[in-house]
């Protein structure tokens, strides 16, 4: 797991954790680039709601594709691990040091 933190740079462990203002400025970013479709309205939500989960898959840690298995989210491999080991699996918080940070 600490290589996925090093190499994907996740910003949240899951979905709840982004702050609602963050989902919201996303969603305008979307809006402004399906502003000149002719769609129906609730085909645009569903349209960014699509590209919601592409940004989720970008900045936060469960929802990322594995850096050792792209076919499977981190959530996916946890699951899988726990099943596996009879062990309640999570992930609580990580930390991220870059070389060259000075905070």
């Amino acid at each position: 797991l600490s290589m996925q933190v090093a190499a994907a740079s996740p910003v949240w462990i899951t979905r709840e954790d982004v702050p609602a203002e963050v989902v919201e400025k996303e969603r305008e970013v979307y809006r402004g680039q399906l502003a000149d479709q002719k769609k129906p309205a609730q085909v645009l939500d569903k349209i960014i709601e699509g590209k919601l989960g592409g940004f989720y898959a970008q900045v936060v840690l469960l929802d990322q594709p594995s850096i050792r298995d792209g076919s499977q989210t981190i959530s996916q491999l946890i699951t899988a691990y726990g099943a596996k080991t009879g062990e309640n699996i999570q992930i609580n918080r990580f930390v991220r040091f870059r070389v060259g940070d000075t905070e």
